[in-house]
């Protein structure tokens, strides 16, 4: 490692948060720590070619958007939580920052440009994480356990005794439960605690790699009875879970907007942020303008967040999703708010779309596509394969309009130059969704039209 003997420029932030700067050889240097407009000496720690990285030394002329972290495991030093990357940016800069990024995807991968950018999607920048894998590390020597994410760049747990982003009823849980896993006879073979919380219920998921003894299991009864928590147990993978004790309140949240509640199970995804989500919801329906004659397909429906609020305003909406447990538990939560006489789910393998199992769902006339971080290339390709070659679906008529939920960037960049460049769509709109503040975690919503 080496320290830079000349100052550098800032001149803006990577998808990582790192500041960007060239040195005087015209070599990309990153910078951990750094923000756009600051004028910054680094420690180097890697050298390629044509880039060097490195971490914040020293300021010589500061960001005015940059701000006290609110969290004392935020920063630099060794031991910093990695959880978070961008608490010394200013809340409102973060979100420009993401609108930024989806803005400058859409146009370097996909050669797409959006016709409105509408306003980004925000909430609460703090205590708004309602779902949160915990690591938890018994450190013999020091007779200690751990709870929490992982240090910066590092496979060890951080020391963590607080969490912002987790709700304070959740952070003050930390410590707590770092008492009760030391007192328990498993524990050093608890590498887990999972949160799902739902609007009445902390759901903790607890990962065991043995059969826990009577004696922890009344450990874990006393600080559920003691805190107000749902216990539940994962002996293997995530169809082993379990709850501890039945009955309680049952693990859900609501969509107030449309009147749906929806159950879950503490390891089924669901959104992090129950606040952004709701707003999102409420977005893509009012952004997708479903009438009550259109039937509409949900791709990747999970659960069905997005199609029971469609169900409310549709004529049907058909959701397609690549686990048949899944559209097990769909149907159950259509049955559960009522609309089970306006849905039907599939399962499909959303990865291996092709023009005929398209159009063995039928033709609609507006779709809602939500996938993972992997994206809906095999699907958007199927579309684009068909305005190419109706025969290759004959009959079959693409949707008037797409509603598409990314959490990642760069596969709708990738997906919307398919749609707009090959299938004759428009990109009328686009914005950044900050589901996850103070992350580099950037989710988004694109609206096409044809």
């Amino acid at each position: 490692m080496t320290q830079t003997t000349e100052w550098l420029k800032v001149e803006s932030l990577e998808l990582e948060a790192q500041g960007v700067a060239h040195n005087a050889e015209g070599k990309v240097v990153f910078i951990d720590g750094a923000l756009p407009g600051e004028i910054v000496k680094a420690q180097i720690s890697r050298r390629k070619n044509n880039w060097e990285q490195g971490q914040l030394t020293e300021i010589k002329k500061e960001s005015p958007l940059r701000v006290t972290p609110g969290c004392p495991h935020f920063g630099l030093h060794a031991g910093a939580c990695g959880g978070c990357k961008m608490q010394h940016l200013h809340a409102g800069a973060q979100v420009a920052v993401k609108q930024r990024v989806v803005e400058d995807q859409l146009w370097h991968l996909g050669k797409v440009k959006a016709e409105v950018l509408l306003r980004p999607i925000e909430g609460p920048s703090w205590g708004y994480r309602y779902r949160a894998r915990f690591s938890v590390r018994y450190v013999q020597k020091k007779g200690v356990v751990l709870i929490g994410f992982h240090e910066r760049k590092s496979r060890y747990v951080a020391d963590m005794q607080v969490c912002k982003v987790v709700p304070k009823v959740v952070s003050d849980l930390l410590m707590p439960m770092r008492e009760l896993i030391a007192g328990m006879a498993e524990r050093d073979r608890l590498p887990q605690i999972e949160l799902a919380m739902g609007d009445e219920v902390i759901a903790l998921v607890l990962r065991h790699l043995n059969p826990l003894p009577d004696g922890d299991l009344a450990l874990l009864r006393a600080f559920a009875a003691q805190y107000g928590v749902q216990w539940w147990l994962q002996a293997k993978g995530p169809d082993t879970v379990k709850l501890l004790d039945e009955g309680g309140p049952q693990l859900a949240y609501r969509l107030p907007e449309f009147g749906v509640t929806m159950p879950f199970k503490p390891t089924d995804f669901t959104q992090v942020n129950p606040h952004i989500n709701a707003t999102l919801v409420g977005r893509a329906l009012r952004l997708l303008a479903v009438e009550p004659d259109d039937r509409v397909i949900d791709w990747f429906c999970g659960l069905g967040n997005f199609t029971l609020p469609l169900a409310t305003k549709a004529r049907e909406v058909l959701g397609i999703e690549g686990s048949e447990t899944l559209v097990q538990r769909s149907r159950e939560n259509a049955a559960a708010n009522g609309l089970a006489h306006k849905t039907s789910f599939v399962a499909r393998n959303l990865f291996e779309m092709t023009p005929e199992l398209l159009a063995l769902d039928g033709t609609a006339d507006r779709w809602l596509i939500d996938p993972p971080r992997e994206g809906a290339f095999a699907l958007a390709k199927a579309v684009a394969d068909i305005a190419q070659d109706p025969s290759l679906a004959p009959g079959w008529t693409a949707p008037k309009r797409i509603v598409y939920v990314s959490c990642n960037p760069a596969t709708l960049a990738r997906d919307a130059g398919l749609l707009v460049n090959v299938a004759g769509y428009r990109c009328t709109a686009a914005s950044a969704v900050n589901m996850f503040p103070h992350t580099a975690h950037v989710e988004s919503i694109a609206v096409f039209e044809r």
